[in-house]
């Protein structure tokens, strides 16, 4: 067991410094897009942030996982791909666990914190914008020159 332990934390600190470290950066950012997109979505929706929906049962959980898939699911099953050639390239083996914790690792949890914290700032900012006062220079325009006056 401890072989296994230490050859799983060995191959996964040197996915760090090796080939195709790219995705590294690449899969968290497309991961980042769609928690983006879907936490607008949410906040206007009036939905709860994903995680604490998610955790604390509000709606349907099913419903939610199903979304959340379909939203970042494809980034999902293209990290588990590129980890499995990686690891045809540099290890000459696969070890499917590997490949899921790296895809986990780099497409689940920052979609899954980025989703419910583009949500919480979404509303925070409709919040924002909404307590402010209104006066004719800054009105819906917000800012620039002031409504033109209804002509008589």
């Amino acid at each position: 067991m401890d072989d296994i332990w230490a050859r799983f934390t060995t191959d996964m600190i040197a996915r760090v410094s090796g080939p195709m470290k790219f995705r590294l950066v690449l899969q968290p950012v497309m991961a980042a897009f769609f928690a983006i997109r879907s936490g607008l979505a949410d906040a206007r929706a009036g939905k709860a942030p994903y995680l604490w929906a998610l955790a604390l049962g509000r709606g349907s959980r099913e419903a939610m996982v199903e979304s959340g898939w379909k939203s970042v699911g494809r980034v999902f099953i293209l990290a588990v791909v590129l980890d499995v050639v990686y690891q045809l390239y540099v290890l000459r083996f696969v070890y499917p666990v590997q490949a899921i914790v790296v895809a986990f690792i780099l497409a689940i949890v920052p979609y899954i914190i980025l989703r419910g914290l583009t949500t919480r700032l979404a509303r925070w900012n409709a919040e924002r914008h909404h307590d402010q006062p209104q006066t004719p220079l800054t009105g819906p325009h917000h800012g620039g020159a002031p409504p033109h006056p209804p002509r008589i």
